[in-house]
């Protein structure tokens, strides 16, 4: 057989090629009874659409773009899971694009996708990035953006992050509940929005209880060197009994220093962290964990952006859309017995 093509299969339909284009696109303009046709047809004669060349007659490049601060984050592997699901039932490529935590590097991505590359943007906000305008220009070009977990909260475009305040508040409870009277909370820089959410939980807990935070509100640094060494110090000079770290990365590091200074976890210090990573029941002691709903994460924020990119209009509740995480209890943060 020849090379089927759009004229061969309108021919042998008795149909236009524009219907069978608009079928093969899955168009409501189309009835489903012609669409089976056309479908039934292309799928017999091994014919599959260009999408390339469709999207440059839109105007579209079928792609959109991911980006997102770190990968070795098991949160941001599973966000990207739901996002590629959504993605490819609407027949798009995924380009995704790390920041390392990196503002600048953000700022250079986000111009470089400008140019028409994607048809619409996601975005997880590095935790050096103080200032909006590269997010605020992408905005004012009329390109649809969704941002995610790290938000910034002036910028008005749809958002959708988990209940940090709430589970962060539940986290530190649950740490007094189990005699915790000295609580610290680690987390990286202040000015991320996930930080401020989850501090807020942490101090709503401790006013509940009548507690004072002291110099237990520690920000943490770009790498585990720093981190260890910030660590090292609060154990050494505050000696908390409790700690609530903000995310998975300073949960190991606050591990690695408690077994070097022969700290017992959780005789003698009780933690609490964030963490989506599946390997928390194998630490010793196994980690409490907050596990956050990334996949129906990256699920959302997708289905948002293409809503955006179909035109359609976002309703109040589309625009921000909040999931619910919750506390699994593990031994980390267990009661122990008395020896006595």
């Amino acid at each position: 057989m020849d090379t089927v093509n759009l004229k061969k299969l309108a021919k042998e339909l008795g149909l236009a090629v524009s219907t069978v284009s608009r079928a093969l696109r899955d168009s409501h303009e189309i009835s489903k009874e012609t669409k089976d046709r056309v479908k039934a047809l292309a799928t017999a004669w091994g014919f599959q659409p260009n999408a390339h060349a469709s999207g440059l007659r839109q105007n579209k490049s079928k792609t959109i773009g991911v980006i997102i601060p770190e990968i070795e984050n098991n949160f941001f592997s599973q966000i990207i899971n739901g996002i590629e699901l959504i993605a490819q039932d609407k027949g798009f490529h995924v380009l995704v694009y790390l920041t390392h935590e990196d503002t600048e590097k953000e700022r250079s991505i986000l111009q470089l996708l400008r140019n028409g590359r994607v048809d619409g943007l996601m975005i997880s906000l590095s935790n050096t990035t103080t200032s909006f305008e590269h997010l605020e220009a992408w905005r004012n070009a009329n390109i649809p953006i969704v941002l995610f977990d790290r938000i910034c909260e002036e910028l008005d475009v749809p958002v959708v992050t988990i209940n940090d305040m709430d589970v962060s508040f539940k986290a530190t409870e649950h740490l007094i509940e189990n005699g915790c009277k000295k609580i610290a909370f680690l987390s990286l820089a202040d000015q991320l929005s996930i930080s401020a959410r989850r501090k807020a939980g942490y101090l709503k807990a401790l006013q509940k209880y009548n507690m004072e935070p002291q110099q237990l509100l520690v920000e943490c640094g770009p790498d585990n060197k720093t981190n260890d060494e910030i660590i090292h110090r609060l154990l050494r000079e505050e000696k908390p009994d409790g700690v609530f770290t903000a995310i998975e990365r300073l949960a190991i590091n606050m591990y690695e220093v408690c077994n070097e200074m022969k700290i017992k976890i959780p005789e003698e210090l009780k933690l609490v962290s964030f963490s989506n990573s599946p390997s928390a029941p194998l630490f010793c002691p196994p980690l409490s964990a907050i596990v956050q709903p990334a996949y129906d994460m990256g699920r959302e924020a997708a289905a948002t952006l293409f809503r955006l990119i179909e035109k359609k209009t976002l309703l109040s509740y589309e625009k921000k859309v909040m999931l619910r995480a919750g506390l699994c209890k593990r031994n980390s943060s267990a009661i122990t017995k008395s020896r006595f």
